[in-house]
């Protein structure tokens, strides 16, 4: 007899009584509705996926808006894939333009640690979807059972032949679904074998297997290993418990100038010889072999509509106007039209188009500004009243932006019953008559006082008729409303770059910018200053702070911009405020285009630098390095194959000069240390891992490096 212990005894009066618990418990319950209930719910967890498919980017508020890319730039799609057990898993990844009928098919690759990419270029604008699909691989999971053991000397005859059966298996199935092979017509390939060569290479891999003795172990492996017919059965495989995304993702692709231009602004009236002469589109003209040659490719212009005369705005934002005073191009409206005419003192409808034939010759594209706002002289406060909101005493409330006050300006309801939807469709109309006469290029002012309803709608119909039309967001107010904009259909954005001015301020914005999720959604628009911001830091600088906020602007983000005035290093304010005196917004301010101490031939330099190195094109791509100067920030740039490579460097301090110790990635330089300092002019050997730089702001207070010899 055996013998029991305490311990035994104990556990067995525990089993016990667990199973008259069960017991007890089944017998509470209905024994119908308890299986029905089972089987609903067996039911229910047998059609839930076997893989997950989780983590997937770019996604944008988890696909509710389209993540952001231009056309020729690759898109990488990552996704998190892993399943139960060991098995291995096969993922792929499916993208169109929404116009297609067939979508493209990328093998996506194990990263690690359950990590898929893919990678895929939009060569035109317009919307594309992708979706992942995912599923347990058979054949792999086979492959290199198979593959170990063999090398491994074990004795794989009966594998050899369990590989024979699932290869049958697999032809078989591919034979008979018709199904699939009309669904795999749906797709293009990339790179991969048609499903007719597949099956052939299947086929002649199972007669050469037919062909050989079973005791041949070494030809039936052969023939299983090879890679041709692993990439035959990924075709024709049933991809057993098939996953994939729930929804297809979007991505909104646009033309490059989206991401990568370089703006210049400027009042057309000021481009004249007298405060008293009003300045045409003709004198422009004049300009722009000058505007071209400084490299800059968009040319903006605030409101170049007509201007009221009711409580127009003299110097400096008087609320008085002295006769003569040309007012605020932001009162837009008055006898001559509204949003849709051109203020008869610039030469009207033909001199812009004069203007904007000639700036194509030059290689200059023209960006209007849109502000929705009207001067109390507007054609619509007659012709729609209802499309605005009067007071109880029957004045119209005018426009405030605390503690700022626009009593030449008042503002449209959007939500009046009469402007819905009228008023919504004469904005878009409007925008639609300005690209009917060749502008695609839009400036908004403060898009965030308008509802978001009305610009995500504007904005995806002006661009379903005309992919090439581009919106730049002027909000600067809190971040989530600046996102919000951007994922709704903003191309660009203004930023508070123009803010940011310590090393520590710089590397953190930048890190935000180009890290995940703001990366996929928002272009940020670096401009140095406006008509509007007269940063402080430009007040007190002197030309060295010029340089300085050119430097960061042109090569820390793809897109930046001037207001006219900055190249001549203009700075001086009204006390305490960071607003210009004698603001270009009231009056006309003829310049002196050869006055001396400017910086056009370090912007020229900086364009063209820009221009030749495409790494410089995006933020999206930065890497920030030591300097061991918390007054220099260093940082590099590389395209994605590192055939363009750039380290700039730039001293924030405007008035003292800076050493600093630049710490060189050894990573980014590869074998070769050559580099040519691009702003010099001079060729360098990079030795060691440290490298001293004298900066003088009274010279040249950055310095631009790229990699001589390439490796790609």
């Amino acid at each position: 007899m055996p013998t029991y212990h305490h311990q035994d005894y104990q556990a067995f009066q525990n089993y016990q009584a667990l199973r008259n618990d069960a017991r007890r418990a089944r017998e509470n319950y209905s024994s119908d509705e308890s299986s029905a209930k089972i089987s609903s719910d067996v039911q229910k967890a047998l059609k839930k996926p076997r893989l997950i498919i989780d983590k997937i980017s770019p996604s944008v508020d988890s696909g509710r808006y389209p993540a952001k890319a231009t056309q020729g730039q690759v898109v990488t799609v990552r996704a998190t894939i892993f399943a139960d057990g060991h098995n291995r898993l096969a993922a792929r990844l499916l993208w169109k333009e929404e116009s297609w009928s067939k979508w493209s098919v990328h093998p996506m690759v194990l990263l690690g640690n359950d990590l898929w990419e893919a990678d895929f270029i939009p060569e035109q604008p317009g919307k594309y979807n992708f979706k992942i699909e995912a599923w347990l691989d058979r054949w792999q999971n086979y492959h290199h059972e198979l593959h170990q053991k063999y090398h491994a000397g074990i004795n794989v005859k009966l594998e050899a032949e369990e590989g024979r059966l699932l290869l049958q298996e697999m032809v078989d199935t591919a034979l008979i679904n018709k199904n699939k092979k009309r669904d795999e017509e749906a797709l293009h390939f990339v790179d991969a074998l048609s499903w007719e060569e597949s099956l052939y290479l299947a086929g002649r891999a199972l007669q050469e297997l037919h062909a050989c003795a079973e005791d041949n172990v070494d030809a039936r492996v052969q023939i299983l290993l090879r890679q041709e017919l692993a990439h035959a059965v990924e075709r024709l495989e049933p991809r057993q418990f098939l996953a994939s995304t729930r929804q297809p993702y979007l991505i909104d692709v646009e033309r490059t100038k989206a991401g990568f231009s370089s703006w210049y602004e400027l009042f057309p009236r000021s481009i004249t010889s007298s405060v008293k002469k009003h300045g045409t589109f003709d004198d422009v003209i004049d300009r722009l072999p000058a505007i071209q040659a400084m490299g800059f490719d968009v040319l903006y212009f605030p409101p170049i509509h007509p201007i009221g005369r009711k409580f127009r705005k003299g110097r400096n934002n008087n609320v008085t106007a002295e006769p003569g005073e040309p007012g605020s191009p932001y009162a837009i409206g008055g006898e001559a039209g509204g949003h849709d005419a051109v203020h008869p003192e610039l030469g009207g409808i033909e001199a812009f188009r004069r203007l904007r034939d000639a700036a194509k010759q030059y290689g200059l594209e023209i960006a209007l500004d849109f502000a929705i706002q009207c001067s109390p002289d507007h054609p619509w406060l007659t012709q729609h009243p209802d499309w605005f909101s009067w007071r109880p005493d029957g004045s119209i409330r005018y426009a405030e932006n605390p503690p700022k006050k626009y009593q030449d300006i008042v503002n449209v309801d959007f939500y009046s019953p009469e402007a819905m939807p009228p008023m919504w469709l004469a904005w878009r109309d409007i925008i639609l008559y300005w690209i009917s006469e060749g502008v695609t290029i839009f400036r908004v002012d403060n898009p965030h006082t308008k509802p978001l309803p009305f610009w995500e709608w504007l904005i995806a119909d002006v661009r379903a008729k005309n992919p090439q039309a581009m919106f730049l967001s002027e909000a600067f107010t809190r971040p989530a409303m600046m996102y919000q904009l951007a994922k709704i259909g903003f191309s660009q954005s203004y930023t508070y770059f123009i803010w940011r001015n310590s090393k520590q301020e710089l590397m953190d914005y930048l890190t935000e910018l180009a890290s995940p999720p703001v990366r996929d959604f928002y272009r940020p628009h670096f401009f140095v200053n406006t008509p509007d911001i007269n940063p402080f830091f430009n007040q007190h600088s002197g030309r060295g702070g010029f340089l300085i906020r050119s430097a960061l602007a042109a090569t820390l983000s793809g897109l930046w911009g001037l207001y006219s005035g900055f190249e001549y290093c203009e700075a001086a304010a009204l006390p305490g405020k960071e607003e210009y005196l004698d603001s270009e917004k009231y009056e006309i301010k003829p310049r002196d285009f050869a006055q001396a101490g400017n910086i056009i031939k370090e912007i020229t330099l900086l364009n063209r630098i820009r221009r030749e190195n495409p790494a410089l094109q995006s933020h999206l791509n930065i890497r920030f390095h030591e300097s061991h100067n918390e007054q220099v920030i260093f940082f590099s740039k590389a395209t994605r194959d590192h055939s363009n490579v750039i380290f700039v460097a730039v001293s924030l301090n405007p008035h003292q000069a800076q050493h600093a110790h630049l710490q060189i990635p050894r990573d980014e330089l590869g074998e070769n240390n050559m580099v040519t300092e691009l702003v010099r002019n001079i060729d360098l050997s990079w030795g060691g891992d440290m490298q001293h730089w004298y900066f003088d702001p009274q010279e040249i207070p950055f310095a631009i490096w790229q990699l001589k010899s390439r490796r790609v």
